[in-house]
């Protein structure tokens, strides 16, 4: 696939689409020196307020509007976040969905899927169960599958983050994105064209995107690590691969300790609850594998917010 084929011209059209089922979610800037970092502003997309808790409602919007479901309705498959926001989706245009989730999940993913009211599976390991077995289940039921990332449209439905940032902070040198299986950065990438610099930021546990940019092409790679519920695909998708190559300028690789340190600071500096996937970008920031240069303006994509690491159960 040609990355001229997710281009600026149809984000616009899906963003258009999707807009009246999605949130334009918030930026908020700040002084680097709260952060503890020699650093200017940092521009943060709240992207945790999206509807469903993450970025990912807009990818399950732009399949659901944009191809025929037939009437046996949808199915995916996720990690957890992109199972909620095909679940959320489904009950707002009261289409049929079912969801399969590997039993890595988080219970947080795991109980708003519930109270959607879709049907769940939860079975398996990791993120490929999931896969393997929801694309049994469409071959039974002829459900239409919604990929987490590797369809145009969900990669035409996340790259609605860049259009939305853009407008919001013009001005921006840098941006940093969190890589799973490449959705988020493909549609992003795509909508920057080259315009700022992207830079993808992955776990160590799970470096799917920079395996397959020093391959060549998507190859499997390692699986684990905190963020492997949304951050932890056997390997990037073919395509957004090629939209990565051209418009990526690299990737960073944070610890899992650097993400949970990330998480920790975003709370007790802003009162962001993130994920650790949510997290990851910023960790790049905060743990120095990523050091802007003087002046440099650098936005960060904060993409979920599905946990239960701040408990208000008890109150």
């Amino acid at each position: 696939m040609s990355p001229d084929t997710i281009s600026r011209t149809h984000i616009e059209a899906a963003e258009r689409l999707i807009r009246p089922h999605i949130r334009l979610t918030p930026i908020i800037e700040i002084d680097g020196r709260d952060f503890g970092l020699d650093t200017g502003a940092v521009v943060l997309k709240l992207e945790m307020l999206q509807h469903s808790g993450s970025f990912k409602a807009r990818g399950a919007f732009a399949n659901l509007l944009l191809r025929q479901v037939p009437k046996a309705g949808v199915v995916a498959a996720s990690g957890g976040n992109h199972g909620v926001a095909v679940a959320y989706a489904a009950k707002t245009l009261n289409i049929p969905a079912t969801i399969f989730l590997p039993s890595i999940s988080s219970p947080a993913k795991i109980q708003r899927i519930r109270d959607y009211g879709v049907d769940l599976v939860v079975g398996g390991e990791r993120y490929a169960d999931a896969l393997t077995a929801s694309e049994v289940w469409a071959a039974q039921s002829g459900a239409l599958p919604v990929h987490a990332f590797d369809q145009t449209e969900t990669l035409l439905g996340q790259g609605t983050v860049g259009l939305e940032l853009q407008a919001q902070a013009p001005t921006l040198d840098t941006l940093l994105v969190a890589v799973g299986g490449g959705g988020l950065i493909g549609g992003i990438a795509a909508w920057y064209a080259g315009g700022i610099s992207v830079i993808g930021v992955e776990p160590e546990a799970s470096p799917t995107l920079a395996k397959a940019l020093e391959a060549g092409r998507p190859v499997d790679a390692e699986t684990g690590g905190i963020a492997a519920e949304s951050l932890a695909p056997k390997r990037v998708g073919e395509r957004g691969f090629p939209i990565a190559q051209r418009y990526v300028d690299r990737v960073v690789l944070v610890s899992d300790d650097a993400i949970v340190r990330a998480q920790e600071i975003l709370w007790s500096v802003t009162r962001i609850v993130a994920e650790p996937g949510g997290a990851a970008a910023f960790a790049a920031l905060t743990s120095g594998r990523y050091r802007p240069r003087p002046g440099e303006r650098v936005g960060i994509v904060l993409c979920g917010g599905n946990t239960t690491a701040v408990d208000f159960s008890a109150r």
